[in-house]
């Protein structure tokens, strides 16, 4: 027999992986997701008062979002930006029809109810933006000059107002760092960017009008919630008392007392980060900041990987979402940020956000994977 035979001979194929492959799947950043909707069932167990019909649903819902995800895994990225300006305008177009004709549910109108299903134009909007905002960028040379900021910003203020005026600031928040993402990697220069936060500050009292009372409060409630510890401020109080009571190991799994004594409002929505740091504590939350940097360090390297300023673009903002809805609702549920009712990702219960997200991730994944298909 010739002495050298290749290793491969001996080893058994990977079933997974190429099928993984085959699905334009990304293993790296398939597997960060496999892990954080497992603790997702976890956390959501103890946070939804251990019912296994909550878990049910989050579980139909995860499927559903795991599913768009390889689909749009195996678009090309081509046909994103083809149809970029197009899914634009019939998003534009669905938050007028909300504003016209929208359903009203806890004191805002989001939904639109098409007699089959209902859902909220406004998840849409934030992956449209940005691949909107990244295919005119991609047209001209950068770093972008003043025109075709402008243009820009106007595009990414349409989208923002309209759902600020549902109202929902959170949503209206994540739509507006999407697009000014696109912005900032395409290579907007500090100067510009310490001009634009210095005009947005000197704005802040024509801001502050235009607020919602509602609004007003909840910045007044951020900067000193024990002025109304039994109202505005009982969320942010319970939620520390739960963070600070975990102390570095946590109590354990199904342990939070602040969520099974009902003292924690929304503890398996937007504060299911506190029932977290207090079952698992310091080294607990260190594990789950850990899981996301893995996620968000995996979208930056498909960024930088990425073929074409279209696909560079919109992988460098899908990534920087990702971390922004992260960065606020860990900010607000700790209280160093107003509350905004942005969900923790891929954690929290609910179907509407995760859907977005994972949305996102099968872009990402077709940017990836269809590297070699496309145009240099």
């Amino acid at each position: 027999m010739p002495s050298e035979i290749r290793r491969e001979q001996f080893e058994p194929p990977s079933i997974i992986g190429n099928l993984l492959r085959k699905l334009h799947i990304d293993i790296p950043l398939f597997i960060t997701l496999l892990l954080a909707a497992l603790t997702s069932f976890i956390i959501l167990y103890s946070a939804g008062g251990q019912k296994m019909d909550i878990l049910v649903k989050q579980s139909v819902r995860i499927g559903l979002a795991f599913t768009l995800m390889i689909i749009l895994a195996h678009v090309n990225p081509i046909q994103f930006k083809r149809y970029s300006a197009l899914l634009f305008s019939i998003g534009i177009f669905l938050l007028l029809a909300v504003l016209i004709m929208g359903q009203i549910g806890k004191g805002a109108q989001r939904w639109l109810d098409l007699g089959v299903f209902r859902f909220q134009p406004s998840e849409m909007i934030k992956i449209t933006t940005p691949m909107m905002i990244a295919w005119y960028l991609a047209e001209h040379s950068f770093p972008p000059k003043w025109q075709q900021i402008l243009i820009a910003s106007t595009l990414i203020l349409i989208p923002t107002l309209l759902i600020a005026k549902q109202p929902d600031l959170g949503t209206a928040m994540l739509v507006a760092s999407s697009g000014a993402g696109v912005l900032f990697f395409a290579g907007l220069s500090w100067y510009l960017i310490v001009t634009i936060a210095g005009i947005l500050a000197a704005a802040a009292p024509i801001i502050w009008h235009f607020m919602f009372d509602y609004q007003r409060a909840r910045v007044l409630t951020f900067l000193n919630p024990e002025a109304d510890p039994m109202g505005r401020g009982y969320h942010i109080i319970q939620s520390k008392i739960a963070i600070g009571s975990g102390g570095v190991y946590g109590k354990g799994w199904l342990g939070s007392t602040q969520s099974e004594l009902d003292f924690l409002p929304e503890s398996s929505t937007d504060f299911i980060f506190a029932v977290f740091a207090e079952e698992f504590g310091l080294f607990g939350c260190l594990g789950l900041l850990s899981l996301y940097l893995l996620i968000i360090g995996r979208c930056l390297y498909i960024a930088a990987q990425a073929q074409g300023t279209y696909s560079r673009l919109l992988a460098s903002s899908l990534a920087f979402t990702f971390f922004v809805y992260v960065f606020v609702n860990i900010g607000m549920v700790i209280g160093v940020l107003p509350v905004v009712g942005v969900p923790l990702p891929l954690i929290s219960y609910g179907g509407t956000s995760i859907v977005t997200l994972m949305a996102g991730f099968g872009i990402l994944m077709s940017i990836h994977t269809h590297k070699k298909f496309l145009p240099s």
